[in-house]
């Protein structure tokens, strides 16, 4: 019998869904909820230890001043962005180099975002500190509404859940072509209203995207999937969970003035 699919907006998990879960076969070991759990543990752990590291340059650097910490850090700001976006997307198509590639991914994304939070950290002291808290505040209240089923995860859920995330990935590429002819996009991103509005749409969407991956994972689970879906799996919700952060961190400088 095929295996059923598993809607989700998570576009890690959207790519594997269309080419069909992959099941395991006799002898291999099948995927557990505890399995990604851990994984997913190490997979935060290495983003927190790489950002660690992007920080401690920065702030090494910092006495020079802001402008000499800035470009410290641009390097591994640079390599996090474009090495995180080729093991992302190698780990999509080729889901069974999760054990290797979802790793990797994690201390490229922790360089990534290492960089973004000093630099937002030295123009707002603190935020970091509390956009970390808020991340876990909601991803932990998305697990518990998921898990007492305050949260229907419907179909009609998932296709307006995905629709919406659809919306914002479309918002991105808009302002970013926008951005090449020189328009300004300042209000979308800056202290105004209107961005402080959008940010916060996206945190709701970015929570929500959670709910979805929470229920992905308990399918493939219970589905008997292959356990390399165990790194596959806590690959997409490490996917999820840095988005809501940076999202959070927006927000939250979007608030500062």
């Amino acid at each position: 019998m095929e295996p059923q699919k598993i809607r989700t907006s998570n576009p890690a998990l959207r790519a594997l869904n269309a080419r069909g879960l992959s099941r395991a076969v006799a002898g291999e070991g099948t995927m557990s909820v505890s399995g990604t759990i851990n994984k997913t543990i190490t997979m935060i752990a290495l983003v927190v230890i790489a950002a660690g590291w992007v920080w401690s340059r920065y702030a090494a650097a910092l006495p020079a001043g802001a402008e000499v910490a800035g470009k410290a850090v641009s390097g591994y700001l640079i390599v996090g962005v474009i090495g995180g976006l080729v093991l992302a997307i190698a780990t999509v198509f080729k889901p069974t180099w999760a054990h290797f590639t979802a790793p990797v991914y994690a201390v490229l994304e922790g360089f990534f975002v290492g960089a973004i939070s000093a630099l937002l950290n030295n123009t707002y002291p603190g935020i970091v500190l509390q956009a970390v808290g808020l991340t876990f505040a909601v991803a932990f209240g998305m697990l518990l509404i998921y898990r007492t089923g305050l949260i229907k995860v419907t179909p009609a859920f998932q296709r307006g859940v995905m629709a919406a995330t659809f919306g914002v990935l479309l918002f991105y590429g808009a302002t970013w072509l926008l951005g090449l002819f020189n328009v300004d996009t300042s209000s979308l991103f800056g202290h105004s209203t209107l961005s402080i509005g959008i940010s916060l749409v996206i945190v709701v969407i970015a929570a929500l995207n959670l709910v979805l991956d929470f229920h992905f994972i308990e399918q493939g689970a219970s589905q008997g999937l292959a356990r390399y879906m165990e790194w596959y799996g806590a690959f997409a919700l490490t996917v999820t969970l840095v988005w809501l952060y940076l999202e959070i961190l927006r927000l939250l400088a979007a608030t500062r003035r």
